[in-house]
């Protein structure tokens, strides 16, 4: 039996995705052009502007389309920096728990541009400190460009405070930036009652196609471009338009929001059996961010006296996908940056997995892992005392 419990990492294609990007690859026209043809793909692709606007509740001019919810929050990052610095901010404030996407563009601006990045920390449920953030603010709003705050984990699927860093940082008219690439799909999301700047969204962790995402950037609030070439959405983010791949996104989106609710609570109880289970096999075992709102799919858990990847490669071994939600690099493991920040030692961080499941989960799927896992875990185990 296989089973997939890896949809944080990306989702199987909606069929009605599926469909409409197959038969838009069959169209002739590019969107930007003049004649019939153009016209016609323009406004197919303008009408799926329109359906994700409405799904995230924003105008449709703010929504800007980009090949992945990374180049989304790159140009978010880095645009409102530059923003910023035109009128002497310098100062980037991320936590520490952002994906890789804002880390690293933020270091890249500390490099290259001379930014100063303020690292706020978390509690030990993965909750950004928000007291952090509200005491930076009261010495230092002049200075800062932007801040960076993920709506949802995507390891551990905690669900972050947007509203009050918002609520903080637009009384000192700095803008907020939220990657809500895990959480658009999973969580109702609107983007005007936030009252963010901006908020980056990508198509394939909710049924749409890979490579394809989008930049929510506030109506009239431009920012300096990553690319530029054709000036097109907005002159922010020049490039032909992915046409099958838009279509098919805004499809996925459509088919999502129609039963976001029954499906939450549906991926939710599939979630609490699977926790239910998982202590009752490994007593010694936590869920990481058990005690506070998280998305309805994930379970990070850690497992003492195991490696992650030792439990990874058993688990898939037995048909099951899960990932470490650790970083590698030249083959050598490195912990969570997750999890260290929420007061993991080392060992520890490494002895974490994640399931996350969605739309296409089953009860069969949580009870063959169930039904392995204590197998598993004892050869993990066996395996780490070696």
């Amino acid at each position: 039996m296989s089973v997939y419990l890896d949809h944080a990492a990306t989702t199987p294609m909606a069929p009605a995705a599926v469909e409409v990007m197959t038969r838009q690859m069959t169209r002739l026209g590019n969107p930007s052009s003049l004649h019939a043809f153009g016209r016609e793909v323009r406004k197919d692709l303008e009408g799926a502007r329109e359906s994700i606007a409405v799904a995230v509740d924003c105008h449709p001019s703010e929504i800007i389309f980009t090949a992945s919810g990374t180049e989304a929050d790159n140009t978010a990052l880095k645009g409102l920096y530059w923003k910023g610095q035109g009128v002497g901010r310098n100062v980037v404030v991320i936590s520490a728990i952002e994906h890789h996407a804002i880390l690293d563009p933020a270091q890249w601006l500390k490099t290259h541009e001379g930014a100063e990045v303020i690292t706020v920390g978390v509690d030990r449920n993965g909750v950004v400190l928000a007291g952090e953030i509200e005491e930076l603010i009261s010495r230092r709003a002049d200075e800062i460009a932007v801040i960076s705050i993920m709506s949802s984990n995507n390891e551990t699927g905690v669900v972050q405070p947007i509203e009050k860093v918002v609520a903080m940082a637009g009384a000192a008219s700095i803008p907020v930036h939220t990657d809500a690439v895990q959480s658009f799909g999973k969580i109702p999301l609107s983007f005007s009652l936030l009252g963010v700047t901006a908020m980056s969204l990508s198509a394939h962790k909710l049924g749409g196609p890979i490579g394809v995402g989008a930049l929510v950037l506030r109506k009239g609030f431009d920012i300096p471009a990553l690319l530029h070439g054709g000036g097109q959405e907005r002159d922010i983010r020049s490039g032909t338009f992915n046409a099958p791949a838009i279509l098919s996104f805004a499809a996925a989106v459509k088919e999502n929001s129609t039963d976001l609710a029954d499906g939450n609570e549906r991926v939710r109880s599939m979630r609490k059996i699977l926790e239910v289970g998982i202590f009752q096999r490994v007593p010694d075992a936590y869920i990481n961010g058990f005690a506070t709102e998280r998305l309805p799919g994930i379970v990070n858990v850690t497992i003492p006296g195991t490696e992650s990847d030792t439990l990874q490669l058993l688990l898939d071994n037995q048909g099951i996908a899960c990932s470490t939600g650790s970083a590698c690099s030249a083959g050598v493991q490195r912990p969570s940056h997750v999890l260290v920040a929420m007061g993991h030692t080392d060992t520890t961080a490494r002895s974490s997995v994640r399931f996350s499941l969605g739309a296409t989960s089953t009860q069969a799927d949580v009870d063959e892992v169930l039904r392995v896992l204590p197998t598993v875990v004892e050869r993990a185990r066996m395996a780490n005392i070696r």
